[in-house]
């Protein structure tokens, strides 16, 4: 096991020898928009986001990335979150957007968090994969990654695999390799459908609502660098460890996926759901 664990994690080694940033907010990031609700502070080290009746808040990176590893701690909001959403994702432009999604859905006191995942490609999204965590991601800071290559897109909660995306071109699925993407990041009132479809409304009086963020870093892959002659980078698939670990999620704390929803295609599935 040690081995197969070893080349699961060979992929960071063989990131890390190319364009690796590490954070400072102040240098990475804008404050895009409300106001004073979004800070840096710490020395560029911690960022926090907040929304209240008036506004929510958020933050974009200063730079595109195309292809890469993106790293981020995340503590999110407390206590009764139901009707909030923090969104923290990797989007192109424009009405043909690319797009790779984590979202974060708030629930009341006591009831998990949803991690909502989905991918757009030219502008077409509805591939939604939703899952529980596995720990109170409102009391410390867990890290929420995206591997982003031409073979896969791999969705990362504290290192473990919890979603693949395979490029699927060849059977008409578009995958997103030519448009590159920002970082965004937002905290914002969604309560017309985030919690139980809408049912539970945020409740104000638990206003401001904070979420936090430290610790980003992202590993630039270059497709024509010589460094990426290693099998981590060309390997289409996790090893047999990265595997077991996607199934044990998958198993154990998905709540959905839209290559299981009959009722939602009664055409017939998406294409990538049929392979």
């Amino acid at each position: 096991m040690a081995s197969t664990r070893n080349e699961f994690y060979a992929l960071v080694l063989v990131c890390s020898m190319v364009a690796t940033c590490g954070a400072n907010f102040f240098q990475d990031f804008d404050l895009t928009w409300g106001d004073h609700r979004a800070k840096i502070f710490n020395g560029g080290q911690l960022l926090s986001l907040s929304l209240d009746k008036i506004s929510g808040s958020g933050f974009q990176s200063k730079k595109e990335y195309l292809f890469g590893r993106i790293d981020m701690q995340l503590k999110l909001v407390a206590g009764n979150s139901a009707g909030t959403v923090t969104a923290y994702y990797l989007s192109s432009q424009g009405p043909t957007h690319d797009e790779i999604d984590f979202e974060f859905l708030g629930n009341v006191s006591g009831d998990p968090y949803i991690l909502h995942t989905n991918v757009f490609t030219q502008g077409q999204g509805n591939r939604e994969q939703q899952f529980y965590l596995w720990f109170d991601p409102t009391r410390n800071f867990h890290t929420y990654s995206i591997i982003w290559k031409p073979q896969h897109i791999i969705f990362l909660v504290d290192n473990i695999p919890i979603r693949v995306f395979k490029n699927a071109e060849t059977i008409g699925v578009p995958f997103p390799k030519k448009q590159p993407m920002r970082i965004y990041s937002s905290l914002w009132n969604a309560d017309d459908w985030a919690t139980r479809g809408g049912l539970v409304k945020t409740d104000w009086s638990k206003a401001p609502f904070t979420a936090y963020y430290r610790n980003f870093k992202a590993t630039e892959f270059s497709v024509s660098s010589n460094s990426f002659s290693d099998g981590a980078w060309q390997s289409n698939e996790l090893d047999a460890y990265g595997r077991r670990r996607l199934r044990w999620v998958q198993r154990y704390f998905m709540i959905y996926n839209y290559c299981n929803d009959l009722k939602r295609f009664p055409q017939g599935l998406p294409a990538e759901c049929r392979r």
